[in-house]
């Protein structure tokens, strides 16, 4: 594995409540493992994806990933990041 990826998690990861979210994180590790890559993911808070600086928080990642888990904290802020995703022709998915 010397290839590492990187993915941007957009939600508000809360285990307890949104058990997905806990196979969110075992999906990527079992695609990693499948795939001989390594991944780096962290989850963004959609709070912190509000407003004009987004796109230096988001640029560092290969892909992003918008986890199940509505209503978010800041649906605004879900939209903004799903937008630069979309427009910037980054790999992106959604569940």
């Amino acid at each position: 594995m010397n290839q590492q990826l990187k993915v941007g998690i957009i939600g508000d990861y809360d285990p307890k409540t949104f058990f997905s979210h806990i196979s969110t994180n075992e999906a990527l590790s079992h695609a990693a493992s499948a795939l001989s890559v390594s991944t780096n993911f962290t989850w963004l808070p959609t709070l912190s994806l509000v407003g004009q600086s987004i796109g230096a928080t988001l640029k560092q990642f290969d892909a992003l990933w918008c986890a199940p888990g509505s209503p978010y904290k800041s649906m605004e802020g879900a939209l903004q990041a799903i937008r630069f995703a979309r427009e910037m022709g980054f790999p992106f998915i959604g569940t």
